[in-house]
């Protein structure tokens, strides 16, 4: 192994021996812990060490790096104290999740690591998110992110590095090249030699070298960078390596050829690197034992820490508690929230109609504007951009064309193409750079053309956002907006009510204005709120109602339901367009009748649904997504364990079929449930 030390010191040649060493000590030891059981599980990066210590070596310790299991030199190397470290791998409260995950399945901002998920890829993302964010603000800093050979495989690999590209992003990415993923090997993953092949097809560098190798790791990642915060743009950097155990502990090493070991050990990054320090005069045989005793101290000290921590004890409170980021309502908007908290008693009208004139409290707090349900959103979004100026805004086509529904339409020219974003069709590493961007401590509205295609990003929304303040108290400030709903024919993949797929994720939030004053209003309270929010909007509602909407900034609250009509006899639970179809049965049928807007779905208002309940004894859920798996039959099922003496009739629960969402306007109508709402109604009346 040829090392070429250049003009760097002994002393900073030393300091990669010592960061080196230390990983690969603390791994024997931990092998000893696994085989005792004082440890669940372990990734070895026996091997593969160079690459996380030369490459974190080599940035300055502010810059983000997104380590893998196998980069324990990143974690390392940044100087996390090793008792909180072993805490970690322990599953005990002083880890950095609180015993909540384990591994490296954590970040620290104050080491400027964001940990994987097992899911490997979405990290990728989130790297461009934290580069974007220093792009934004003229930052000349450098971000790190990593993947195996194996995970590139994902789509998330080849989305986190178009967008990088596209968006000129300064991210390197370190392809782990080890020739195996888990037993995989690959040329049964791919059909190239070398990933540097697919750097020129992104239209980046491409640069490969001895991932074996912690000084040309180093030196390469450090010329890098330095070129990169100057003239930003991503890189993809090949470290070639081999993992000399198996992809964890428990899946041992029978399916690698043993020729492959032998070659392998003879290029042993810490034996080849000390030789070659020993040979250059640079260490010698004392300060050799001296590093190794130091460490060795360092680890037994942060052991016997750990070990004293006593594993967790259980909290309701605490667990429930974390869940999701505090939301501080600040003393100048505090007056605003009230106004339109009141507002959110003023009746709604049926659909195609316009909405009464608002409550006088609401009319008190500005001027109003009769606005369309999509003016509103717009309108909304438009505020909170003026108001929060490190949002931005991420969408297919919501630049100069102003997105498919026009809401973003002239954006462009007011805020300008940094924060209004054309992207790629990449939902999962839009979402992802939307985690990134919280990070840094920006906003994000990440706009799906339609809910429909909100799949392609699933796992970053339930797996990275959901759970990520969970984790690790890093809350994830993203605004996820979704026209959805079926009525305009649009077919089965256009026209999909897919909340249920969200109201079932802690962590997240999930609110469905039914009006153009809660659409502005649930949309401002959505910025404000550091929560991951996902924002439905009925592409219907759009253009067929408006109603007088204040001009000014304002907040409906998150969590709390709306009685948009009062009655005596049953009470209707609904949200979205279900509000519209209720009210104009109850309008037709002169009901007397509680019609309970929702409004937030995630978490939704159990006191109102308790009070509606209680007061009339007989209920009807409705909505228009599918029957099955569907919110009403969740909140049904609450109602009946703890409203059940209230009731006088069985819940009547009211959905589209269970179906896909057909195209032709006729089969549309049978799929929706409409009709069968009145059928529903008689049959709970005549009970």
């Amino acid at each position: 192994m040829n090392f070429d030390r250049k003009d760097y010191s002994n002393d900073t040649l030393l300091h990669l021996y010592q960061h080196l060493l230390k990983p690969r000590m603390i791994e024997e030891k931990m092998l000893i812990l696994l085989r005792q059981g004082k440890v669940s599980k372990w990734f070895s990066g026996i091997g593969q060490e160079a690459i996380s210590v030369g490459s974190t070596l080599a940035l300055e310790p502010d810059e983000y790096i997104l380590p893998l299991h196998r980069n324990l030199g990143v974690f390392t190397g940044r100087d996390i104290p090793l008792d909180r470290l072993f805490a970690q791998w322990q599953g005990k409260t002083t880890g950095y999740t609180k015993g909540r995950d384990r591994s490296f399945h954590f970040g620290t901002n104050e080491h400027h690591i964001v940990g994987m998920i097992s899911h490997l890829g979405p990290q990728l993302a989130v790297a461009g998110g934290i580069a974007l964010a220093d792009k934004l603000d003229d930052r000349p800093k450098v971000t790190i992110t990593y993947s195996g050979d194996g995970g590139a495989s994902e789509g998330d690999f080849h989305e986190a590095l178009n967008v990088a590209a596209v968006w000129q992003l300064p991210v390197i990415f370190i392809i782990e090249n080890n020739g195996y993923g888990l037993s995989t090997p690959s040329r049964e993953q791919f059909r190239f030699n070398y990933f540097i092949d697919k750097g020129p097809a992104y239209g980046m560098d491409a640069v490969q070298v001895d991932g074996n190798n912690v000084l040309e790791v180093y030196d390469t990642v450090r010329r890098l960078a330095e070129d990169l915060r100057q003239n930003p743009r991503p890189v993809l950097l090949e470290a070639l390596t081999f993992r000399m155990r198996g992809h964890e502990e428990a899946s041992g090493t029978k399916y690698v050829p043993q020729e492959l070991f032998e070659e392998w050990a003879q290029k042993d990054p810490v034996e080849n690197y000390e030789k070659w320090l020993l040979q250059e005069g640079i260490l010698d045989e004392e300060a050799r034992m001296r590093f190794r005793e130091t460490i060795k101290r360092e680890i037994e000290e942060g052991l016997k820490v750990a070990d004293a921590v006593p594993m967790p004890t259980a909290s309701l409170e605490e667990e429930i508690g974390d869940m999701y980021a505090s939301v501080e309502a600040s003393s100048e908007n505090l007056e605003v929230r009230r106004n339109a908290a009141a507002s959110a008693e003023t009746a709604v009208s049926p659909l195609h109609s316009e909405f009464p004139a608002l409550s006088s409290q609401l009319s008190a707090l500005s001027s109003t504007t009769d606005k369309r349900y999509v003016d509103a959103i717009s309108d909304g979004l438009r505020l909170s951009m003026e108001r929060h100026p490190e949002l931005v805004l991420m969408g297919q086509d919501i630049a100069d064309y102003g997105g498919v529904f026009k809401i973003t339409d002239g954006f462009v020219g007011q805020f300008g193409k940094g924060r209004v974003r054309n992207t790629p069709l990449c939902e999962s590493a839009i979402v992802g750079a939307g985690l990134g961007l919280s990070i840094k401590g920006k906003k994000a509205m990440v706009e799906m053309q339609f809910a429909d295609f909100v799949s392609c990003g699933f796992n970053q929304i339930v797996n990275n956002l959901a759970k990520s303040h969970y984790r690790w108290g890093q809350n994830a400030d993203v605004v996820v907006r979704m026209p959805t709903g079926a009525g305009t024919a649009a077919g089965p993949f256009h026209s999909q009510s897919n909340e249920a797929w969200f109201t079932h994720t802690p962590g997240l939030k999930v609110v469905y204005p039914s009006n153009p004053v809660d659409a502005k209003g649930l949309l401002c309270a959505a910025f404000e709120d550091p929560n991951p929010v996902m924002y439905f909007e009925h592409k219907l509602l759009y253009r067929s109602i408006s109603a007088p909407v204040p001009d000014a900034y304002y907040t409906t609250p998150i969590g709390k339901a709306a009685l948009v009509r009062e009655g005596e006899t049953l009470s209707i639970i609904t949200y979205g367009a279900g509000v519209h179809w209720a009210l104009a049965l109850a309008e037709e049928l002169n009901l007397d009748a509680d019609i309970l807007d929702l409004r937030t779905l995630l978490p939704w208002d159990e006191e109102a649904v308790r009070k509606t309940v209680e007061k009339n004894g007989r209920v009807l859920l409705l909505h228009e997504d599918t029957l099955t798996g569907g919110l009403g039959g969740e909140i049904g099922a609450w109602i009946a364990e703890h409203c059940f003496q209230h009731l006088d009739a069985p819940i009547q629960r009211v959905g589209s079929l269970d179906t896909a969402v057909p195209f032709a306007p006729s089969l549309e109508k049978q799929f929706l449930p409409q009709h069968r709402l009145r059928l529903a109604v008689e049959k709970l009346l005549n009970y």
